[in-house]
């Protein structure tokens, strides 16, 4: 039996241009200076957490020192998010967060840095698509949580605010 003969199918709904969103979580990120990597594949930035908040409607804590963030630039100037890093809650629970993503900066968003300037938002395109691994029983509900996020970023310094689709 096909989906139409069961009723209304996907292909019959109109199409969704807009997801529901609740906000999930702020990460306030410092990192240490960036390692630039050429590569036959790229320019890799080697980014490493010194450590961090994260703030949110359901879960606080901090960013442990250790996680990173990997980032590929290709030749076609955009970068591709690796990132990992483990939460520790106010209550004392582990979080394992993965991202990945994608990235397009101004090009001379190196050199702003170098400056001391923030990237803003408007000026860059970084958007994230975070995953979340929790043992903890009162944070179970995270492990099935799609989310996605976008980013800000500045010397030392990331920003993420992250989302939780419906």
């Amino acid at each position: 039996m096909s989906v139409s003969e069961k009723g209304v199918g996907l292909n019959d709904l109109p199409l969704v241009t807009e997801l529901p969103v609740e906000h999930l979580v702020d990460l306030s990120v410092d990192l240490e200076p960036a390692q630039l990597i050429p590569t036959p594949f790229g320019l890799r930035y080697t980014l490493v957490v010194k450590g961090g908040r994260f703030g949110g409607p359901r879960l606080s804590g901090k960013l442990l020192p250790g996680g990173g963030d990997w980032i590929l630039f290709g030749n076609d100037g955009v970068g591709r998010l690796d990132v990992r890093a483990t939460m520790r809650t106010d209550d004392g629970a582990l979080i394992h967060m993965t991202s990945g993503g994608a990235s397009r900066v101004p090009p001379d968003a190196q050199e702003r840095l170098e400056a001391g300037e923030t990237i803003p938002f408007a000026d860059s395109y970084i958007r994230s698509t975070p995953r979340f691994e929790a043992g903890d029983e009162r944070y179970s509900w995270i492990n099935e949580a799609v989310t996605v996020g976008y980013n800000e970023f500045s010397p030392g310094h990331i920003d993420y605010r992250i989302h939780r689709v419906l």
